[in-house]
C-alpha cells in the first residue's frame, strides 16, 4: 500500500478517472509529525526539495534534514514563548526558511498565517490586529523589517521577531538560533480541528478576509497533487507561487510531500520568462503548475529557444485559462493544460483529472471530495447552459475536509457564504450537457446589457486570440440607452503600438469570433492592469475609475 492510501479510500470509473474520494483523517493528525517525520523514518535520504535562487545559490534538502531543522525551529520557537494557539506571521517570500519554520508551527501547535512581502505597514497593521499576531518571521530582504516595526509602533502590542538573511536591531537572527537548538521534539499533541493554518484573501473589494484552515486541511490535497498535478513521486514539481499565498499551500508543501515527491523551488524576486524557463530545462522539472498569466508570457514572448521536454504534465489555476493561450502552448510542447478551480477557502473543487478527456476552455467537472451544484439567486439548482453560481452542498457523509472552518472573527460573513445549507463561491459558470463547467466571472463581475448577461471571460478569451492582446480586462460601462456597454481595457504586447485604427480591428476581431452584442463598444490601451497583491485582475478598480471620470 502507498504510504497517502492509509488516509483516503479512491475509485475510479470504467476510464480510470478518479470518481470517489473519501478522506479518513486520525483524530490527532499533524502534518509535520505523521507526514514529514514519518517520511525522515522511513526514507531519511529522500529527496524533499531542491531550492536555487537568481544569485545562482542552490540546496537540497532530504526529508531527513526537513524533520532536524523543523525540529530545531520548533524549539526555538517554544524557547521565546510562543505556544499552541498563537498567530505567528510568515513574510518569507520563497526561501527555504519558509518549509521548516511552518512545519515548526504546525507541531507546536502555533497558527501560521503566510503573507506576501508586498505588504506595505498599513496592511501589517490590520493583518496584526485582526488576528492579534503573537510573533513574526521575515525576511530581511526589501525593508520587509523595517515595515514590520512601523506597523509594530501603531500595533502597540509586543511580538517576537525573527529575521532571515540578514540581522537587524529588536530581531531574533533565525539562521544563527535555529542551529543551536535542540533537534529532539517530544510530540505537542494537537486534535484535527484545531486551528492550524489563516490566509487573509485578497479580494477585489473591502478589507481581506481570514479563512482559517485546520488540521485535516493537507489531507484534502491528496487529490490536488495525485489526480491533477499527476505528480511524479521521484521527479521534481514546480508550482509558482510565493508562499503567502495560498496556492502555496496547493502546490509547494502539502499534498506533493505526502506523496513523498521533490518540491522545486525558484526564489525571484521579478519574473522573467526566459529565467523560469531556463530553469524547467535545467532542472529537469517532471510537473509544473502556474496562473495564466505566466503561460500567456511563455507563449506571446516566445519559449522555442528552451528544452522543456522533460515536463511531462502541466496545470493551471488562478484564474481561467484562455483557449488561445491552452492550444499554443499544445501545438509548442505537446502538453494539454490541465484546468482546475478552487479558493483560498477550499481545495480543488472543479478541475480536468487525470485521465479524463477534456474540452479545452473549461474547467473540467466537480472532483468527487465535493458535492459541487450551480445555483440561481434564490439557491436553486438551474438548468444545464443557464449560468448560476459555483456552491458547494454538504457531502451525504457530512464531511466537509477541505473546506474552511470559517473566517476568522467574523461569524456574520461566514453565515452570509454559507446561507441556504451551501458555501458560496462567488463564482459564476454554466454546467454544459456533459456535465463539463465553463467558467464565466465572479458574481460582482456580469455585465448586463440591453437585456443580455454578459460573462467578462468569455469576451477575454476571445481578445486574447489577437496577437496584439497581451492582457485585457472587460467590464460594463453605464451607457444611457443599453444599461450597460462592454468595456475592454487592454495592455499590447511589446510588437504593437495603441491607435484608433488598432482599436477598430480588435472590434472587428471580436465581432466575427462571437456574437456581435458582445463586442467591446468602449477600449482603452494602458500600460499595466490594476491588480491585487496576487496578481488577480481587479475590474472593480476599473470600474470604479470609470465612475469617477
Amino acid at each position: 500500500m502507498e504510504f497517502y492510501q492509509q488516509f483516503v479510500t479512491e475509485g475510479y470509473d470504467e476510464n480510470g478517472v478518479l470518481n470517489r474520494f473519501d478522506i479518513h483523517c486520525p483524530e490527532h493528525f499533524n502534518f509535520g509529525y505523521d507526514i514529514i517525520d514519518k517520511i525522515a523514518e522511513e526514507e531519511p535520504n529522500r529527496r524533499a526539495m531542491v531550492w536555487c535562487n537568481e544569485h545562482g545559490e542552490e540546496r537540497s534538502f532530504t526529508f531527513g534534514e526537513m524533520r532536524e531543522l523543523s525540529n530545531r525551529a520548533a524549539n526555538l520557537f517554544l524557547s521565546y514563548g510562543i505556544k499552541k494557539g498563537d498567530k505567528v506571521l510568515l513574510i518569507l517570500k520563497r526561501h527555504y526558511q519558509f518549509w521548516y519554520a511552518i512545519l515548526a508551527l504546525h507541531k507546536i501547535g502555533a497558527v501560521a498565517i503566510p503573507a506576501t512581502n508586498l505588504l506595505m505597514p498599513k496592511d501589517i497593521i490590520y493583518r496584526m490586529k485582526a488576528a492579534s499576531i503573537s510573533a513574526v518571521v521575515v525576511t530581511g530582504e526589501d525593508d520587509v523589517a523595517d515595515r514590520i516595526l512601523e506597523a509594530q509602533e501603531a500595533y502597540n502590542e509586543p511580538i517576537k521577531k525573527f529575521i532571515v538573511r540578514g540581522e537587524k536591531p529588536g530581531f531574533i537572527s533565525f539562521d544563527k538560533e535555529v542551529p543551536k537548538a535542540s533537534d529532539h521534539l517530544d510530540r505537542i499533541l494537537n486534535d484535527a480541528e484545531d486551528d492550524m493554518l489563516l490566509y487573509f484573501t485578497s479580494g477585489t473589494t473591502g478589507y481581506p478576509k481570514m479563512v482559517v484552515h485546520s488540521y485535516s486541511y493537507p489531507l484534502a490535497h491528496i487529490l490536488t497533487a495525485k489526480h491533477w498535478h499527476n505528480i511524479d513521486p521521484d521527479g521534481l514539481h514546480l508550482t509558482v507561487s510565493e508562499t503567502g499565498w495560498a496556492k502555496a499551500a496547493w502546490g509547494k508543501i502539502y499534498g506533493q510531500w505526502i506523496l513523498r515527491a521533490g518540491l522545486f523551488v525558484y526564489d525571484f524576486n521579478k519574473f522573467v520568462p526566459e529565467d523560469l524557463l531556463e530553469k524547467i530545462e535545467k532542472y529537469k522539472i517532471t510537473t509544473f503548475c502556474a496562473p495564466p498569466t505566466i503561460f500567456r508570457f511563455f507563449i506571446k514572448e516566445g519559449m522555442a529557444d528552451y528544452d522543456v521536454s522533460s515536463l511531462k504534465y502541466v496545470t493551471v489555476a488562478g484564474e481561467a485559462l484562455n483557449l488561445e493561450v491552452y492550444k499554443k502552448f499544445l501545438e509548442v510542447t505537446g502538453l494539454k493544460v490541465m484546468e482546475g478551480f478552487g479558493q483560498t477557502e477550499t481545495t480543488l473543487t472543479v478541475a480536468n483529472l487525470v485521465g479524463s478527456q477534456i474540452k479545452p476552455g473549461s474547467m473540467g467537472k466537480p472532483t468527487p471530495l465535493y458535492n459541487v451544484d450551480l445555483v440561481d439567486g434564490n439557491c436553486n439548482s438551474v438548468k444545464d447552459g443557464e449560468v448560476g453560481e459555483i456552491v458547494l452542498r454538504p457531502r451525504k457523509d457530512g464531511s466537509t475536509i477541505g473546506i474552511f472552518k470559517g473566517y476568522f472573527r467574523d461569524p456574520v460573513l461566514t453565515q452570509n457564504v454559507w446561507r441556504g445549507g451551501m458555501y458560496h463561491t462567488g463564482d459564476t459558470a454554466y454546467r454544459d450537457e456533459d456535465g463539463y463547467f465553463w467558467y464565466v466571472g465572479r458574481t460582482d463581475d456580469i455585465i448586463k446589457s440591453s437585456g443580455y448577461r454578459i460573462g467578462p471571460f468569455e469576451i477575454e478569451s476571445v481578445l486574447m486570440e489577437h496577437p496584439a492582446v497581451l492582457e485585457c480586462a472587460i467590464t460594463g460601462v453605464p451607457d444611457e440607452v443599453r444599461g450597460q456597454v462592454v468595456k475592454a481595457t487592454i495592455v499590447l504586447t511589446s510588437k504593437y503600438k495603441p491607435s484608433e485604427e488598432l482599436k477598430k480591428e480588435i472590434q472587428e476581431y471580436v465581432k466575427h469570433a462571437t456574437a456581435p452584442y458582445k463586442y467591446p463598444r468602449v477600449i482603452e490601451f494602458v500600460d499595466e492592469l490594476p491588480k491585487t497583491i496576487s496578481g488577480k485582475i481587479r475590474r472593480v478598480e476599473i470600474r470604479q475609475q470609470d465612475a469617477e471620470q
